[in-house]
């Protein structure tokens, strides 16, 4: 009989939304005429800016003609697409990214994950503590993070920044030597930020200890405060020891069309066996190239057009009703006594759970009590034991509607 990969085997349980989409729906085939409300997982809800849908519509136009006709094109991505990515959310905001260093993909959620397949089965990590699943389930995977221990909900060869309220949600640089280090801001669950100091702090950190940090930077665009960086490489230096991940899936809505980037700067580089250097950007595109065949001319071309004009004024437009949801929902907890963070550059509210309840009991009590789903922050990680993750992407009436029901309940 065939022999599976051992490392699947210390998954621990469900994936986080897969458990609370088999809890809601056990819910609703209990309670058949219940009104449910989802503030749990990130998906948007407004549809695709105009500017996005005419582009593509024009790009089917163009595929059906055999004189306008695209098949396979670059795994790395088209140029019209790499150079607009360059020129709006690099050139602009001083950073100079060169083309081959910009490798389009079908997701962030895949690239964060397929990254690690290019560095040491014995690279040690680190992640931040409450954090995003896949950056961990995927190293579990890979076969780097040692047994499970029970009793502190960790992985024994991981290493895990705690970031909670005692902290101000800032990890603490880790206390003995690692490989990768995973970063995300604006964070995903917390919704909270890094200024540049603190984020200075990390590109000096992995410069003296020859690490490398994969900086997540899904939710940049929802970014509200001038002195925030949008991207690691605002930081001197950090072309040299950081890749960084973007996203099209909540910027423009793209979770059903997918499409995102990651920047792999040639400044980057690794050890052989040998101990010789080696460049990043070359590993990561042959794996690019070898397992991946590119997002397809439509979905490209409707992402381009969120770098024009009119794209980028409906962007903008979403934006801020997303995060007007953000500030309803914060607002409305906040004059409850509760204890809320996030909802201020970032599409995510991170709150504590009341009276000392853990995060799943409080799950199950505002879905029975008040018909509204949302994420336990536990499902994170031990730190975001205590914490409940709420977000921004539903209707503005659901979002009143949720917050005006939480009210009612006894907290």
């Amino acid at each position: 009989m065939t022999q599976i990969n051992h490392n699947y085997t210390l998954l621990q349980g469900s994936y986080l939304f897969s458990e609370i989409a088999k809890r809601r729906t056990k819910f609703m085939q209990d309670n058949p005429n219940a009104q449910i409300i989802s503030l749990g997982i990130g998906d948007v809800t407004r549809g695709l800016p105009d500017a996005i849908t005419k582009a593509m519509h024009d790009a089917v136009d163009e595929l059906s003609n055999p004189s306008t006709f695209r098949g396979y094109g670059p795994e790395q991505g088209y140029d019209f697409l790499i150079n607009d990515i360059i020129n709006n959310d690099y050139k602009a905001r001083g950073i100079d990214i060169a083309t081959n260093e910009v490798f389009v993909s079908d997701g962030s959620k895949c690239d964060v994950g397929n990254i690690q397949e290019i560095f040491s089965q014995d690279a040690v990590i680190a992640v931040q503590d409450p954090v995003y699943p896949v950056y961990v389930d995927t190293n579990v995977m890979a076969g780097r993070s040692g047994k499970f221990n029970k009793e502190t909900n960790q992985y024994e060869n991981i290493v895990y920044l705690k970031c909670d309220a005692s902290n101000n949600f800032t990890p603490s640089l880790p206390d003995r030597k690692v490989d990768l280090i995973y970063l995300c801001y604006p964070n995903n669950p917390t919704g909270m930020t890094l200024s540049k100091e603190e984020l200075k702090r990390w590109v000096d950190f992995a410069k003296a200890n020859d690490c490398i940090i994969l900086y997540d930077s899904a939710y940049e665009a929802f970014i509200q405060e001038a002195d925030v960086p949008r991207s690691i490489y605002e930081i001197e230096g950090a072309k040299e020891v950081a890749i960084e991940f973007r996203s099209f899936s909540k910027t423009a809505g793209f979770t059903g069309v997918r499409c995102a980037y990651t920047v792999v700067p040639r400044e980057l580089k690794a050890k052989d066996a040998d101990g010789n250097a080696v460049l990043v950007n070359d590993l990561w595109n042959r794996r690019h190239t070898t397992k991946f065949n590119g997002v397809s001319y439509v979905t490209q071309r409707g992402a381009a057009a969120i770098y024009t004009p009119e794209g980028k004024a409906q962007i903008a437009s979403i934006i801020d009703y997303y995060m007007t949801n953000a500030g309803i929902i914060r607002e409305g907890l906040a004059s409850l006594g509760l204890e809320v963070f996030g909802g201020v550059n970032a599409p995510y509210i991170w709150l504590k759970t009341p009276n000392g309840l853990d995060s799943w009991a409080f799950f199950d009590k505002l879905l029975s009590e008040a018909n509204i789903v949302g994420t336990p922050g536990v499902g994170f990680g031990q730190a975001g034991q205590g914490y409940f993750r709420l977000t921004a992407f539903g209707s503005r009436e659901n979002t009143e509607k949720a917050v005006e029901r939480i009210t009612k309940l006894s907290l």
